[in-house]
């Protein structure tokens, strides 16, 4: 998982968000009783590694790491609306640094085919971000 200072910073840009219910994980989000759409979020840390050595705490570290956003639509409905949702979801993050964390690749889809669950369609924005952080001594 990601650090928890680049977790925030994700986090507080998706509440610029309205169009759609947001979910992250093990938040205990609720299917709508009539399916609409939703966005199913995951922050993951792929790595941190150390950028400079010097002396100890004033050292750069990069931790690098990647955004899913699935877009839930209803069973059904075609991939078009979950497309339009997963495009607009990505300008939230384009070209829009999020303080030291910095957007990096974007991709509707991945090269994959959207997948079925339950009652609904994911079709997932994936964006790669890295944030570079300094060493502090406590």
């Amino acid at each position: 998982m990601s650090s928890l200072n680049a977790y925030n910073l994700i986090m507080t840009r998706l509440a610029e968000w309205v169009e759609t219910p947001v979910s992250e994980e093990n938040d205990g989000f609720s299917t709508p009783d009539v399916p609409a759409p939703f966005v199913y979020v995951e922050v993951v840390g792929d790595m941190l590694e150390q950028q400079t050595v010097g002396a100890p705490g004033s050292n750069l570290w990069l931790e690098s790491g990647v955004v899913y956003l699935h877009v839930m639509t209803p069973n059904g409905a075609g991939s078009r609306d979950a497309r339009g949702i997963a495009e607009r979801l990505t300008m939230l993050f384009r070209e829009r640094p999020l303080g030291d964390l910095h957007p990096r690749q974007m991709s509707i889809g991945a090269g994959d085919p959207g997948r079925s669950f339950g009652g609904y369609y994911a079709m997932t924005a994936t964006i790669t971000w890295d944030r570079q952080d300094y060493t502090t001594n406590p």
